[in-house]
């Protein structure tokens, strides 16, 4: 243990949470709340003046930034503080933009404050804490990589399930529709399924998006 306390940034948009989360780790030896957030966009601005260890980042604001865009503007910075995601979504389309965005670990916000407390100390020295509903995904899209869904193809099936047409789809991610055509072929395929519906209800079971 340093002299020096690890100062953490909690960025969350209900106040609630933030007071849960200061209630559970202000007692940690070692661990000081520096300050909070309600959007992302201040935990960016915050984070960059220099004084904070870990950032504490929920993935659902509202309106304006999510928290995978505050993480990799946050991370893309020069000795940059360290970004733990703290959420309630474990899903594919939520973790791996995250993980993407540079974020070092990613938890529930139903883990035990002792977990919480460790996975902030973990975070400040560097390492990866990972969910275990998370590791477990992810450790199956490393063994079979071919029935794995890509970030885009994540994307594709999030909006499908959104109920949005091929064309709309395509006008939101900035492809043509033949593409998205192209995208859910692939995910038909690897899912093993035959239909939108059929698609979505098998994403949602196996966890990739979202309900």
């Amino acid at each position: 243990m340093t002299d020096t306390p690890i100062r953490l940034l909690l960025a969350d948009d209900h106040p609630v949470v933030r007071a849960g989360l200061r209630a559970v780790l202000e007692t940690e030896e070692g661990i000081t709340i520096a300050a909070e957030s309600a959007t992302a966009e201040e935990a960016v601005t915050r984070a960059a003046q220099g004084d904070i260890d870990v950032v504490l980042m929920d993935l659902q604001f509202g309106k304006g930034m999510n928290g995978a865009q505050a993480t990799a503007a946050i991370t893309a910075r020069p000795q940059a503080p360290r970004v733990l995601i703290v959420t309630t979504y474990d899903t594919d389309a939520d973790t791996l933009p995250a993980i993407e965005a540079g974020a070092t670990g990613y938890l529930l916000k139903d883990a035990p404050p002792e977990e919480l407390a460790a996975a902030v100390r973990t975070a400040a020295a560097g390492r990866t804490t990972l969910a275990a509903t998370v590791a477990d995904r992810l450790m199956n899209r490393l063994r079979t990589p071919g029935t794995a869904l890509t970030r885009r193809e994540t994307e594709v099936l999030a909006l499908v399930a959104d109920g949005l047409s091929n064309q709309a789809i395509g006008d939101r991610l900035h492809l043509t529709e033949g593409t998205v055509k192209s995208h859910l072929a692939r995910i038909y395929a690897k899912l093993d399924v035959d239909s939108r519906t059929a698609a979505v209800a098998t994403g949602t079971q196996l966890g990739l998006i979202r309900r």
